[in-house]
């Protein structure tokens, strides 16, 4: 994990040696499981260490800089487990919500989690318009991410109602970043968030420019979102 070590630091995070290997065992996990489920199309170690462990971490500095005390994530349809479980395996007082609604893929991510020995991460099979209608979860987390999941007008309604007012969702995005965003405006406001910026991160020594866009909660979700029965995507605010 030369490379995630060497580059990492660009984000704020000087990995250990233990960290280190706990990636390096994330790594082994996911082409294994790879080989009988679809859990990703990149699996060179190079561009695995770049494209998916850099990339989810690059959002750390923003992370970091919240002035939170108590860190609660949500990673909204965390695949597997990007970006969220490589913040989590970073950030050790980050505790993790892996939020995923297909099955196979929630139990990688439990399997990550046992073998590796995190405390500070817990997997859950649901969707995520309904797990956010719940009262024990809805609005109770101090950041939402979301990578590879939705277009911003059908992201923004499937995170900002875990969010509490105060906290941010960060969208992982590429070159779409501001026309998404400019297409998403009037839902969010009508979701109770705020654009902050749009971030512009280099990964390495990739050609490619990822773009975090940062979404303030400034007032509560109302209550009639998230909308049930793949509204968010069949007809987004």
């Amino acid at each position: 994990m030369s490379l995630l070590y060497q580059h990492a630091r660009a984000f704020g995070i000087d990995l250990t040696p233990i960290q280190q290997q706990h990636f390096e065992e994330y790594y082994r996990l996911l082409v294994e499981w790879n080989e009988k489920f679809n859990l990703t199309a990149i699996t060179e170690y190079t561009a695995i260490q770049l494209k998916h462990f850099l990339d989810s971490l690059s959002a750390a500095p923003l992370l970091l800089n919240a002035g939170v005390f108590e860190k609660k994530l949500i990673d909204v349809g965390a695949g597997a487990g990007f970006p969220g479980m490589p913040l989590a395996l970073a950030l050790a007082d980050l505790r993790v919500t892996l939020l995923e609604a297909t099955g196979k893929k929630v139990r990688f991510l439990d399997e990550v989690t046992r073998e590796i020995g995190l405390e500070n991460v817990t997997s859950v099979h649901a969707r995520a318009e309904e797990y956010a209608r719940d009262t024990k979860h809805r609005e109770r987390f101090d950041f939402a991410v979301a990578r590879a999941l939705a277009p911003m007008r059908t992201l923004v309604e499937y995170t900002l109602p875990f969010v509490r007012v105060g906290g941010i969702c960060i969208a992982y995005k590429a070159v779409e970043a501001e026309e998404e965003t400019r297409a998403a405006k009037r839902g969010i406001e009508i979701l109770g968030g705020r654009v902050r910026e749009i971030v512009a991160v280099k990964l390495g020594d990739l050609d490619d420019v990822r773009r975090l866009v940062v979404i303030d909660k400034t007032a509560p979700t109302p209550d009639l979102y998230p909308r049930a029965g793949g509204a968010p995507k069949s007809k987004p605010l």
